[in-house]
């Protein structure tokens, strides 16, 4: 067996001179030789941002809010971010209204970006309501076009997500949810050519696209391999979706989940938008919810949203605070 060479190290210097001084951290060649390989590799690894690292913190979920949170207190695109970085934010859906008004008062869409950046605020997912769905084909082509203005606009200030709500069909007759697929698919076709993906909202108020069975069917007949669905605590109760089933659904394909609650006393039928509140103050199986959509490689988006008047009287501050800690209890443990 060959004797091991002992070599003595400083800093990344290596010295030969049999020196044994504190200074020195003594190896073996074996040890030694490793130890170079790696550093070696580190002008190579990735570098991850302080924001970056902060999404990562909470393991299985990235903690996000929905402006919908502090929307009623109309404090406008730039303010509303700086709330939400100060209450520990690092994720937030914002909508696109707020920062086509930011635009319209002479804001511009690199000033925003460095704004977001500058806050360390990732934009996850944004709020549109382009009628994409509607039968009307001269005002389906309209939206289409406003859905792809904006798409555009959102690959500029570093969002890749967009949602798609089925705007205009929640009071009409039952679409056939085949052509509503195929209408999907030209949507996401336009992400296809911006970057940013439409995300298949699911609202339960409405008499289309109101339950996971029809959101999915549609993604799935959309035959795109970017199709994703976008579920809500709330929109589960309000459209009667079975929890029972679903496992069924894959959790790959909800990137998104909006979070909220609901009192015991509002069934289904009566229960509004308004009447949300925290996750985590009300009745909903938000664990059990969890538990079956967190099966996932990547973190799942949890984004609470709400549009409770309450909220609003206060200090957005404290209600951005709040919606943060909830979504820290809810997913304890999980």
């Amino acid at each position: 067996m060959s004797s091991i060479r002992w070599v003595t190290v400083k800093k990344h210097a290596v010295n030969f001179n049999n020196q044994t001084t504190t200074p020195y951290i003594i190896m073996n060649r074996r040890d030694l030789i490793k130890s170079l390989s790696a550093t070696a590799t580190l002008p190579f690894l990735p570098v991850v941002s302080s924001a970056q690292a902060a999404q990562k913190t909470s393991g299985k979920f990235t903690y996000c809010i929905n402006m919908a949170t502090i929307r009623g207190h109309k404090l406008g695109f730039v303010k509303e971010l700086e709330v939400i970085s100060k209450a520990g934010f690092r994720a937030a859906e914002i909508w696109i209204e707020s920062l086509q008004t930011y635009l319209k008062e002479g804001g511009t869409l690199k000033d925003a970006k460095k704004r977001l950046d500058d806050l360390g605020i990732k934009v996850e997912n944004t709020i549109g309501f382009a009628p994409w769905i509607i039968d009307d084909e001269a005002k389906r082509k309209e939206g289409l076009e406003q859905m792809k203005r904006e798409m555009d606009i959102l690959a500029q200030i570093g969002c890749k997500r967009t949602a798609a709500p089925p705007v205009g069909a929640t009071n009409n007759p039952v679409l056939d949810l085949k052509m509503v697929a195929e209408r999907f698919r030209t949507v996401l076709e336009l992400g296809d050519t911006t970057g940013v993906i439409p995300q298949l909202e699911m609202w339960g108020f409405s008499k289309n696209l109101s339950r996971v069975s029809e959101v999915t069917y549609v993604a799935l007949e959309s035959g795109h391999p970017s199709a994703r669905v976008l579920l809500d605590i709330f929109h589960l109760y309000k459209g009667g979706s079975s929890l029972d089933t679903l496992g069924l659904i894959n959790p790959a394909s909800v990137e998104i989940l909006h979070m909220n609650d609901y009192t015991a006393n509002l069934p289904p039928a009566t229960i509004t938008d308004a009447d949300r509140i925290y996750p985590g103050d009300g009745v909903a199986p938000i664990q059990r919810i969890l538990q079956t959509l967190g099966k996932r490689d990547k973190p799942l988006v949890l984004s609470v949203e709400v549009f409770n008047k309450n909220y609003y009287a206060q200090d957005p501050l404290l209600v951005a605070k709040t919606a943060l800690a909830r979504l820290k209890t809810v997913t304890a443990g999980i």
